[in-house]
């Protein structure tokens, strides 16, 4: 399950803003998150778990906020860089700060820059993987976020999933991977946009809480140029049926499995 120690211990002084707090995360990831931002969840360990091993590629995620997506990828030797892009100043600042604080600023390269005028120029070449969690909600839906950077992080304010489709189809090589994580109920506009975007799906998971419950996300993995074929997985549910006596709910056993591994495939 997703794991979040507060209040750590330093060892080298770790300077701190008034609206940062450090946690410990999964894979002993020490992570510095925004108190108003938003902070490490499901759907960011999913999507990296969800993405197969690539050692020699070089990765994009698209919308990075801490830098948590990178920092799993590279904890868990899946790629050999990432390109961290970020619109929000901030947060590109803050990617840097992680990355150093985790000891990989050599292989996590934060930018700060608008996915709608990317272009494979700014990586040098075009890439072998693109990851993204993608803000899901429209721009007038939902309840205004008092702060801005959980506004822009949660809505299409700086781009909608057809810009990032779009992004991404520009900066992947022929063959390369684009993996992302959705909402079930806005599945056919990522569709239509990775289809515009010559984005071929070829693998698709539902998460579910539980065997009771609708989805409430979708993980899905398109290949650049591919031929239409698509896989949809058994769906995964995160935790066994909930029992009145039980204090905690429980994992079900792929769960565990994916979180004891950071894969779907291990």
């Amino acid at each position: 399950m997703i794991t979040i120690k507060q209040n750590l211990p330093s060892g080298a002084p770790i300077t701190l803003a008034e609206d940062e707090r450090l946690d410990e995360v999964n894979e002993s990831i020490r992570l510095i998150q925004k108190k108003h931002g938003l902070t490490f969840g499901t759907d960011a360990y999913l999507l990296a778990a969800y993405v197969r091993k690539m050692p020699r590629a070089d990765a994009v995620d698209l919308g990075s906020g801490t830098g948590i997506i990178p920092l799993l990828l590279l904890a868990k030797e899946k790629v050999r860089t990432v390109h961290a892009v970020e619109i929000q100043p901030q947060f590109a600042e803050l990617i840097a700060k992680n990355a150093s604080l985790n000891g990989v600023s050599d292989r996590l390269h934060p930018l700060c820059a608008d996915v709608r005028t990317l272009r494979p120029a700014d990586f040098g070449h075009e890439v072998a993987l693109v990851v993204s969690n993608p803000p899901y909600m429209k721009t007038a839906s939902g309840k205004r976020n008092e702060h801005d950077e959980k506004f822009i992080a949660r809505h299409e304010v700086c781009g909608n999933i057809s810009d990032f489709c779009a992004c991404a189809g520009r900066i992947l090589k022929h063959g390369g991977r684009f993996v992302c994580v959705w909402r079930p109920d806005r599945l056919t506009e990522l569709l239509n946009a990775m289809h515009s975007s010559h984005l071929e799906p070829k693998r698709m998971t539902f998460v579910h809480a539980d065997g009771s419950a609708p989805p409430s996300s979708v993980l899905i993995e398109a290949v650049k140029g591919a031929a239409p074929s698509l896989q949809v997985t058994p769906p995964l549910f995160l935790y066994l049926p909930q029992t009145d006596s039980a204090a905690t709910r429980e994992l079900t056993p792929e769960a565990k499995k994916i979180y004891g591994t950071c894969s779907f495939f291990d």
